[in-house]
């Protein structure tokens, strides 16, 4: 465009005709102090960024456990007093197909594996193989125990470092298969790193291929991708430095990744349309442009981020450290995202100004930031809400019917692929053992109760045997008592087994293991649930009224974020529990959904929905100051934001459908709920449903009683 008053490459003026808002303020002054910002910038990211390459070897793989539970408990008595036989043990399963692996080739093997194992400082002490326990009857396959004599975090590290050198001594008859807790986690999290990596490189140019069509200027498009990159690399150093003090799952940064990506580009869309819409749809100067971007759509992304901010707090109440270091972690990503899209971006903005619309499209130069499809959707919206309304419920609800039918369990192995070293050894400790023997049952108890402790095992309908009770290495009066389930790890039928126990055992009893973590992990999860959700639902509204200044909109976009929800895991239902499309998607289904998912994708889907939420409303709320006009909110908002929310979706979706591509099962779970949540929710609920309910509430939408708004603060999202 050539008429406009500050070509591409001037120097922008800064003053600005009106006087601007905060963040407006905020806007000019980064550009002012340009080069300070960039100092600040480059010494965040540099600085940082040294320590990011370290975050795969540096996070952690464990802490999927109940803070303060038995199971816990149980653990670190046996790995304190029993020389390290605790759940995060690592075991080392030597296989003879044709042989007896305590003779010949086989004691080869174990004696080799021993000697290796005993030179790991993280290895207590190290087990041989004991007949009628660890000794097949057969004589075809032992395990050695190496105790655990590290933390679960280090355990699992040590069963990567191993994994390598145990396989490496398998000959042409004997076979060796580390297993155990730890190598499933170890196992897991490779397999889950591959993956991530893997979908991450595929959406980042199906993202851009998307962007340049939704920007129309290559060099536009690049911005979000830009930002982001600078928040990632920021946030990855961050959780590294972090983990030296309080250990970090690496699923933060899986999850910080994924999360960043996505919401990076929705902040830095939203942005850089007002932006060009100000330049080139109506002529601004630079400082106008810049004031006006940030006291519009940078009030709406500072207001989306608080929520997302919020909505993922309300996980840090789940007492697991996992859950707490996921939630921090792609808080963390967030805040740096957010930094850089309201103090970074405006500066590329103004020192690129028309530049950014350089390798552009043909359409580009119409510039204009209304658009006329959007608007006439808006239009025609508003003459037949209830056939539009109708229509969008009867799918949400359709797809949220399967919810009521929803079960959830711990992770079975079935997440692992079929040759992972973990899954093996599990497969073969189960042939050899019996159904329940990778699930082996830990029960602690004073010297004085063990006889009767093991005279309730011994009873139980549920235990196929118990070893002898073993005395402690360090004469502290404990025993420890080690029992066969009759069933898999993952059946339901151990928990009622362990429930029992629980409630007949003698009373200095304690029982866990592996599975019973799993269970306690199930059982907290199951009560936290609700309290997350009331959290994350309370504190959205409120954060929707302070934004929005009006309680009926602000509880009804509350409100239709749960449809979204409802739906996405009505669909996860039909996928992983019943098994619908798994062929497709490649994996074996487990006949539930995992445990975790309900409570950290609720949040997870909640903010990415007041995400839409705060870009829709805020651009309805803008137009009804300016105008008093219900009609023309509704229709303006969709016409203004309307194309960016599309454009924001098909990225997220791109993003999240590509992690349900390839890995293990968790990651699948993950692409596929978040990435039909947000394909529901932006194109059902945001551009349907919401409108629908703007306009069948009309004025009373933006209806706010004197005393509120004598409350809450004065926020307005019209510019000047």
């Amino acid at each position: 465009m050539t008429s406009t008053a500050h070509r591409a490459g001037s120097p922008p003026a800064l003053t600005p005709q009106q006087r601007p808002g905060p963040l407006g303020r905020l806007g000019l002054a980064v550009v002012r102090h340009g080069r300070a910002t960039t100092v600040v910038w480059l010494l965040v990211v540099i600085g940082l960024g040294i320590f990011a390459p370290r975050v795969e070897a540096e996070l952690s793989g464990a802490g999927w456990q109940a803070q303060g539970s038995e199971s816990v408990a149980t653990r670190d008595l046996a790995q304190e007093h029993f020389g390290g036989n605790a759940s995060s043990a690592i075991q080392v399963v030597v296989h003879d197909p044709s042989g007896n692996v305590s003779e010949g080739a086989g004691a080869r093997v174990l004696a080799e594996a021993t000697r290796l194992l005993q030179q790991d400082p993280r290895i207590a002490e190290v087990v041989q193989p004991q007949p009628g326990a660890t000794l097949s009857q057969d004589g075809h396959t032992a395990v050695l125990l190496a105790g655990a004599d590290g933390s679960t975090d280090e355990m699992v590290r040590a069963a990567k470092d191993l994994t390598g050198p145990l396989q490496d001594l398998s000959t042409g008859s004997v076979e060796v298969h580390p297993t155990g807790a730890s190598q499933l986690w170890a196992d897991f999290n490779g397999a889950n790193l591959d993956a991530m990596m893997k979908s991450e490189m595929l959406s980042w140019p199906v993202t851009l291929a998307i962007l340049v069509l939704a920007f129309g200027a290559l060099v536009a498009a690049g911005l979000p991708l830009l930002l982001t990159l600078a928040g990632l690399v920021a946030s990855a150093g961050s959780l590294v430095l972090i983990n030296q003090f309080v250990p970090v799952s690496i699923w933060a940064m899986n999850f910080a990744m994924m999360f960043a990506l996505a919401l990076g580009i929705d902040y830095a869309l939203f942005l850089v349309v007002r932006y060009r819409a100000a330049r080139m749809g109506h002529d601004r100067p630079v400082a106008d442009a810049i004031a006006e971007t940030m006291d519009t759509a940078g009030k709406a992304v500072l207001l989306s981020g608080a929520t997302v901010l919020v909505a993922l707090s309300a996980v840090l109440l789940v007492p697991s450290p996992a859950f707490r270091s996921m939630a921090g972690g792609i808080m963390l990503a967030v805040v740096f995202v957010l930094a850089a899209t309201l103090t970074l971006l405006p500066l590329v903005l103004a020192k690129l100004d028309l530049r950014i619309n350089k390798l552009a499209l043909r359409w580009v130069h119409t510039g204009e930031h209304r658009s006329p499809r959007f608007a006439a959707w808006g239009e025609r919206l508003w003459r037949n809400p209830w056939v539009y309304g109708a229509g969008a419920l009867v799918v949400l609800l359709a797809l949220a019917a399967p919810i009521l039918g929803l079960k959830t369990a711990m992770p079975s192995i079935k997440v692992l692929p079929e040759d992972a070293s973990a899954r093996v050894g599990y497969d073969l400790v189960q042939s050899s053992f019996g159904p329940g023997a990778p699930g082996t049952l830990q029960v602690v108890v004073d010297a004085d109760q063990a006889k009767a402790a093991t005279a309730v095992l011994a009873a139980d309908e549920g235990i196929a045997g118990a070893l002898p009770a073993q005395p402690a290495t360090d004469g502290s009066g404990l025993e420890l008592i080690q029992a066969v389930p009759t069933v898999d790890p993952s059946d339901p039928a151990l928990s009622a087994t362990v429930d029992r126990l629980r409630g007949e055992l003698p009373s200095s009893a304690l029982v866990g293991g592996a599975a019973v973590e799993n269970l306690d992990l199930k059982s907290q999860l199951d009560q936290s649930t609700p309290m997350v959700l009331g959290v994350v639902l309370g504190l959205g509204f409120l954060l929707l009224l302070l934004a929005l200044q009006a309680p009926l909109i602000a509880l009804l976009g509350t409100l239709a974020s749960l449809l979204s929800t409802a739906a996405a895991f009505g669909v996860a239902r039909l996928v992983f529990q019943e098994g619908w499309g798994s062929s497709f998607f490649g994996f074996e289904h487990q006949g539930f959904l995992d445990a975790w998912a309900p409570v950290f994708f609720f949040a997870m889907i909640f903010a990415i929905a007041m995400d839409y939420t705060v870009f829709l409303l805020a651009s309805a709320k803008e137009h009804y100051e300016s105008s008093g006009d219900p009609r023309d909110a509704m229709v303006g908002s969709l016409a203004h934001s309307g194309r960016v929310i599309f454009a924001a979706a098909a990225v997220m979706v791109a993003v999240f459908f590509t992690f349900s591509l390839s890995g293990p099962l968790p990651p699948k779970e993950m692409g596929i709920v978040l990435g039909v949540a947000v394909l529901l929710d932006a194109f059902l609920v945001r551009l349907v449903l919401l409108p629908v309910l703007l306009r069948l509430t009309g004025r009373a939408a933006w209806w706010s009683p004197r005393w509120l708004r004598r409350v809450l603060p004065d926020i307005h999202f019209s510019h000047g």
